[in-house]
């Protein structure tokens, strides 16, 4: 039988969870017995196990990135986006204010309405075509502060080749945990 780790509260069903590091999480109901609950984890352990091996697989494509790449990137994103910024914003024929180099966890960049520019350092760690999408697509927004077709223009317009950059990103994302 699969150990794991029961919750219970004021629900109406029963449900099951993988967790990233593979434990399971079993929610129920307060008064649902536990003879039934463990009826339902025997009748989905082949389910558990295959979700186990899912996020097994899934950690060791994950790069942890250690102390040292972390300061290096950063040091590295000081140089590089002013740099890549400065030079798409010229041929773009758009203005910014501040740039900020951050470590969001969901975000490779952002830009506010006031034109100030954030960037994830971690685009360093990827190929420069993909952090050159990134400072495009952040400059477009100096045009249309949102992704509407006219916005996909601006960016189509610097860089035809923007889908595969998007798509191959999100993939590289995925990796650097």
């Amino acid at each position: 039988m699969t150990e794991y780790e029961l919750i219970r509260s004021r629900r109406k069903s029963l449900a099951i969870q993988v967790k990233p590091d593979g434990g399971v999480i079993v929610r129920a109901p307060l008064r649902l017995a536990k003879y039934r609950i463990e009826r339902v984890i025997t009748e989905h352990e082949d389910w558990i196990r295959m979700q186990q091996k899912k996020v097994e697989k899934y950690r060791e494509q994950i790069h942890i990135i250690t102390e040292e790449e972390q300061q290096n990137g950063i040091l590295r994103a000081k140089e590089i986006f002013p740099e890549r910024t400065a030079y798409f914003a010229k041929r773009m024929g758009v203005t910014y204010n501040r740039i900020t180099i951050r470590e969001q966890k969901t975000r490779w960049g952002s830009c506010s309405s006031a034109g100030n520019l954030n960037f994830n350092w971690k685009l360093v760690l990827i190929p420069p075509e993909l952090l050159d999408y990134v400072v495009v697509h952040e400059l477009a927004h100096r045009k249309e502060m949102n992704h509407s077709p006219r916005f996909w223009a601006v960016v189509e317009k610097e860089l035809p080749d923007y889908r595969d950059r998007r798509e191959k990103l999100k993939i590289l994302g995925r990796q650097l945990g």
